[in-house]
């Protein structure tokens, strides 16, 4: 394949299947860490794997064939809202290719997270079986951002040219992905979401606002005359980080 023809992929329905199904096969065959579809462990060296699969089954090799730059390959335990991310490190028209230099990168907490709650979870417009399942469709959308980035020397997700390439290649049928966060996991666990309103102690005193937002700990604006924070109708709040636990819902 030429470098030409990577932006022109277009597959049908089961030949995608077909090929992703056989890539699942050969990583739970060459993984030293995965070994069915629930993921409990994986390293970064696993998401070379995946690459140079998906490089055999859906780009003829071209990548290990032809590609002379650098592409790194990344797990975060830092990404709470993004499943994946792809960067071009190092890439402009005028670079040699030898130069450049991309990463992709992949949050292994929605992949541990996965079986937390029992709701669908969608990525990318596909509803997923297991986590295995939703790294691959991840990590395809990540694909795109880096032959975007190769080919073009930008990359969004929101605009058009992405979203057809995301479908042609790979049958995506959206952007966007519906996996479990850790915020959603304390609202189940604790009853409380973004918006409700609660009290706790602070300072030896009752207070009362509401949830702002929830990540370890709850973000809180609750009502106080020296607040620096005023709303619409002129009423103060300080902010606050308070445990889950420690909040009362009103």
């Amino acid at each position: 394949m030429e470098k030409a023809k990577l932006g022109n992929i277009s597959y049908g329905e089961q030949y995608i299947n077909t090929r992703r199904n056989a890539i699942r096969k050969e990583l739970i065959k060459t993984s030293k860490n995965i070994d069915s579809g629930v993921i409990d462990t994986i390293s970064d060296e696993d998401l070379k794997i995946l690459f140079y699969l998906y490089d055999k089954y859906f780009f003829e090799n071209y990548f290990i064939n032809n590609f002379k730059g650098t592409i790194n390959f990344a797990l975060s335990r830092r990404m709470s809202k993004s499943a994946g991310s792809t960067t071009a490190l190092k890439s402009n028209w005028a670079m040699p290719e030898e130069k450049e230099k991309y990463e992709i990168k992949i949050g292994v907490n929605f992949l541990f997270q996965y079986y937390e709650l029992s709701r669908e979870k969608t990525v990318a417009g596909i509803k997923t079986e297991d986590s295995l399942h939703a790294l691959l469709i991840t990590f395809e959308h990540e694909l795109i951002h880096l032959i975007e980035f190769y080919l073009f020397g930008n990359s969004s997700c929101k605009k058009r040219r992405f979203k057809t390439m995301a479908e042609n290649f790979f049958g995506h049928k959206g952007v966007y992905h519906s996996l479990i966060t850790k915020s959603e996991i304390l609202s189940s666990n604790y009853g409380l979401k973004i918006g409700d309103k609660v009290s706790f102690v602070h300072k030896n005193k009752i207070k009362y606002g509401y949830i702002y937002r929830i990540n370890k700990r709850a973000t809180i604006y609750f009502l106080d005359r020296k607040g620096i924070y005023i709303d619409s109708k002129g009423n103060r709040y300080l902010k606050a980080y308070i445990s889950l636990e420690l909040l009362k819902k009103e």
